[in-house]
This record gives C-alpha cells, sequence and structure tokens, in this order.
C-alpha cells in the first residue's frame, strides 16, 4: 500500500465512526417530532403504491376511491404524501372524513409533496418514515409500485 496514503485512511477511519453516531442524533430527532405530531391519529391506513402512475389510470382511481372510502368511515390514510397512487390515495382521503397524511422524503430529483394533505412530515432518514408508516397504522393496503413500495411492504410485514 501506498506509504502517503495511510495516514489518510486512518484520519478517515476515525471520522466514519463519529459520523454514524451523530447520524442516531438525527434518526431520533425525527422519530421524536413525527411522534408528537401523530400521536392523536388513530385509527389510521397506510397506503402504498408507486409514485408514476398517471391520474385517470384504473389504478389511480381505485387508490382515490378506497381512502374517500376509508376517510369517510372515519380512517386516517398515511401516504408517501408523493405523486402518482401516493396523490390520488392522499387526494381521496383529503375530501372524505378522515385525515389525509402524507410522510415525504428528502430525495433528488422527487417531486414536492402534494397539496392533498392536512398532516405533512419531511423525513431525511427512510428507516424513520417507515417506522412511522408502521407505528400509526391499524391496516396497510398495497397497491402496485416497484422497488420502494416493496420495501415499504416487506417492512410492515
Amino acid at each position: 500500500m501506498n506509504q502517503d496514503r495511510q495516514p489518510k485512511l486512518a484520519e478517515l477511519a476515525k471520522e466514519v465512526p463519529a459520523r454514524e453516531a451523530w447520524r442516531v442524533f438525527g434518526i431520533m430527532s425525527e422519530l421524536v417530532e413525527a411522534t408528537e405530531r401523530l400521536v392523536g391519529i388513530h385509527p389510521a391506513v397506510s397506503v402504498f403504491g408507486s409514485a408514476r402512475v398517471k391520474p385517470g389510470t384504473k389504478y389511480y382511481e381505485l387508490a382515490e376511491e378506497t381512502a374517500r372510502r376509508l376517510s369517510d368511515a372515519g380512517f386516517a390514510v398515511v401516504t408517501g404524501g408523493g405523486p402518482g397512487l401516493m396523490e390520488a390515495a392522499s387526494k381521496g382521503a383529503y375530501g372524505g372524513g378522515g385525515l389525509s397524511v402524507g410522510l415525504t422524503i428528502d430525495l433528488a430529483g422527487e417531486q414536492p409533496a402534494v397539496r392533498y394533505q392536512h398532516v405533512s412530515l419531511r423525513f431525511k432518514h427512510f428507516f424513520t418514515r417507515k417506522a412511522m408508516f408502521a407505528k400509526v397504522a391499524t391496516a396497510f393496503i398495497v397497491l402496485p409500485g416497484g422497488y420502494g413500495t416493496l420495501d415499504e411492504l416487506f417492512e410492515a410485514l
């Protein structure tokens, strides 16, 4: 190994654990804030699905109608707060008698949260966001989606 690189690698090895340890405080902070904001939201159904489904399609209409019925029955509807099926479910819940809750995540290149939300929380950590989907849910609805939807499904399981 190149002698010049050894001191730099040693310094980096010391810095990485410190940064990772501080990241735990960011996760804890998100958990505390989200718990405080969502503590009274019950019963709730977490809805997972694709961000790329367009309005007017079969699954968009299904998500909107299902969320509307859940909302009218007194359930809060919790989504990822983004476009596609999340927007459809948020829109349906927003127009019903219950709450529409969006748990958005900061991602490069992703679209902003949809407007159909009574409560909106932004997360930096996937772990915290997924934990809150599970924490508030009485039930889960999983609509067609990609790897993100599968990730949320398996976390719920």
